[in-house]
Formats: structure tokens, C-alpha cells, sequence
């Protein structure tokens, strides 16, 4: 047998998710990805073997006798792939925390903080997965994920990790060290715009009604992509407590008009299932991500204390006494 002449493992993958559902749009959902994706995916499989898996009648889909004949043995084939898969990584998965979050979190408030984890733990690999997907723990080998959301996630283990809230910053040499001092002179300046982190609501909260939603300059898909430009001194961000703490204790951001919260609908959860969470593994690491965010607070209220212009010497000797 020639393997070169099999079809792509991705096409394959959407064929099997397709032929279960009977639906290229469930299929999709499942792989996270478009209905189109699943479609291209399955219109060249098709065109390579030379037959129709799938009779189509509107939206609608069905599979033809030979796809379900296909179908059949494609999942018995992808089923001891993974069964194979799964054998091979058992010998090591015990050693192995997996832990899922949003990218701009896992760069911002995990990565300088994860060595204290690894340095009390040695006896586990820690694998961070940066994605801004939901877990999927019923088919996805992921111990804990930590999501930004609402808390519903029906039949986990789900407990409530970080409150979340928004306020603007700059560099302290933005504007020639000119700062803001008053909220109305934010529409003298630009403002940096984010999917994630609108100002309506910030504006509301700071009594300006009158000031519209940013429309011009560019819009960075990703959070941290906006901190770094903040910090780069291109205009004022409104960024998340959780992702700009680090570099203001540091004194790479400033934050501006400290008494002035902008509500977030979000908050960061801690989730895993009812069995990963008896493991010694993913209850070491829940134990020291709780503490970590009792610190992270700690350290937010003396910043507020000490001001918006607390110097990035009094910051470190605060992480010099952890």
C-alpha cells in the first residue's frame, strides 16, 4: 500500500465530524472552524476520490451509500490512530500539566509569573496552550483551562479566579510627559482602539456621554499587541487591570485617572473537570494560581495607594520581598 496516495488528514477529520452529524455546520462548531472550511475540506476529498460522500439538497446534507460505507472505516481508522496516539502519551501524561488560556493572559499575568510554579514543582512538564478557544475536555488531553467569560460552563469543576475591570493608560513619556489630568482631554488624544476593549463604557463611567467610540487609527485584534503599543508611546490604551499591572509596577505604563473603574461583564475562571481535579497535579496548580492572584491584588492596591507615578524601583523591591 502506497500512504502517499491517502487523502489529507484534515479532510479526512471534517469527512468523519460531517458524516456523524450529517451536518457541515455541527461539524464545523466541533472543529472550530467555518461551515465553508468544512465544505472546501470535504468538496476536494470528494474530487480526489471520485465520488459524492454527501447528496446535498439545500442546506441540507445526507451521506450517499458509499460515504457511509467510507464513513465506517474512516472512523475506525482515525478511532486506532488515536487510541495509538493516546498509548504512546501515557507514558509521560502523568508528568505532564496541560493548562489552556487566552493568549494575551498566558503572555501578560502567567508567563512572569510561572516560574515560581516550576521551581517548587519540578516533577512535572508544564505545557501552557495559548488559545482563545473554548476546551473542549471531553475530546481536548488538557488538564486546566482558565477562561474570560461569564462562568457557565455546565459539568465542570468552575470556580470564580479574577475580577476584571478597565481603565486607560500611556507611557510616562507619552505626550512629552504631558499626562492627562482630566478625562475630557482624552478627546485631544489618540486613543488606541481594541476588539476586546471598548471605551463606551469607560467614557460612561467617567460622566463623558457625549464622547464617541474611537473610530480612526489602527485596531489591534490582540490584547497585548495594545499594551506594547501603549508602550511604544502611541496613545492612550484602555487596557485590563490583569494584563497592564505588570508593566505599571514596572514603570513601562502609567495609569491614568485612578479613581475611575470601567465595568467589565467578564471575569477569569478557573475550570477543569470533577476527575482532573482530584490529581495532585492540577490541585498544586490551583493552589498556586489562587495565591498567585492574592498577591496580584495585594500589589494592585498598594499601586493604587502609592499613586499613578509609583517608580519601577519601589515596584521591584515589592518583588524582591515575595
Amino acid at each position: 500500500m502506497d500512504l502517499r496516495q491517502l487523502p489529507a488528514l484534515n479532510a479526512l477529520k471534517a469527512f468523519e465530524a460531517a458524516a456523524r452529524h450529517e451536518s457541515f455546520s455541527r461539524a464545523a462548531d466541533e472543529l472550530f472552524v467555518t461551515h465553508g472550511a468544512v465544505s472546501h475540506q470535504i468538496r476536494a476529498l470528494e474530487a480526489e476520490l471520485g465520488v459524492a460522500l454527501f447528496a446535498r439538497d439545500g442546506k441540507r446534507v445526507r451521506l450517499t451509500d458509499t460515504g457511509r460505507r467510507y464513513a465506517t472505516r474512516v472512523t475506525d481508522a482515525l478511532t486506532r490512530l488515536a487510541q495509538a496516539t493516546q498509548e504512546i502519551r501515557a507514558g509521560d501524561r502523568e508528568r505532564r500539566l496541560v493548562v489552556s488560556m487566552l493568549s494575551s493572559f498566558a503572555a501578560r499575568w502567567v508567563t512572569p509569573r510561572i516560574g515560581s510554579f516550576i521551581e517548587a514543582h519540578p516533577q512535572w512538564d508544564v505545557e501552557l496552550q495559548s488559545t482563545n478557544q473554548l476546551t473542549d475536555f471531553t475530546r481536548e488531553d488538557v488538564d486546566v483551562a482558565i477562561r474570560f467569560g461569564f462562568g457557565n460552563y455546565p459539568g465542570l469543576h468552575v470556580e470564580l479566579l479574577l475580577d476584571e475591570i478597565f481603565f486607560p493608560a500611556c507611557a510616562p513619556g507619552f505626550n512629552g510627559g504631558k499626562l492627562p489630568e482630566d478625562p475630557r482631554e482624552l478627546a485631544n488624544l489618540p486613543l488606541l482602539r481594541s476588539d476586546d476593549e471598548l471605551w463606551r463604557p469607560w467614557f460612561d463611567a467617567a460622566g463623558l456621554q457625549d464622547m464617541p467610540e474611537p473610530k480612526r487609527g489602527v485596531l489591534y485584534q490582540d490584547s497585548s499587541n495594545l499594551l506594547q503599543a501603549a508602550m511604544d508611546g502611541q496613545g492612550v490604551a484602555l487596557v485590563r487591570r490583569s494584563l497592564a499591572m505588570h508593566e505599571i509596577t514596572q514603570g513601562r505604563l502609567v495609569r491614568l485617572f485612578k479613581d475611575i473603574d470601567g465595568p467589565s461583564p467578564w471575569r477569569y475562571y478557573f475550570i477543569c473537570s470533577p476527575q482532573r481535579m482530584q490529581t495532585e497535579r492540577v490541585r498544586a496548580f490551583h493552589d498556586w494560581v489562587f495565591d498567585e492572584v492574592a498577591r496580584f491584588k495585594r500589589l494592585y492596591e498598594d499601586a493604587c495607594e502609592a499613586g499613578p507615578l509609583m517608580t519601577a524601583a519601589a515596584a521591584a523591591l515589592r518583588v524582591d520581598e515575595r
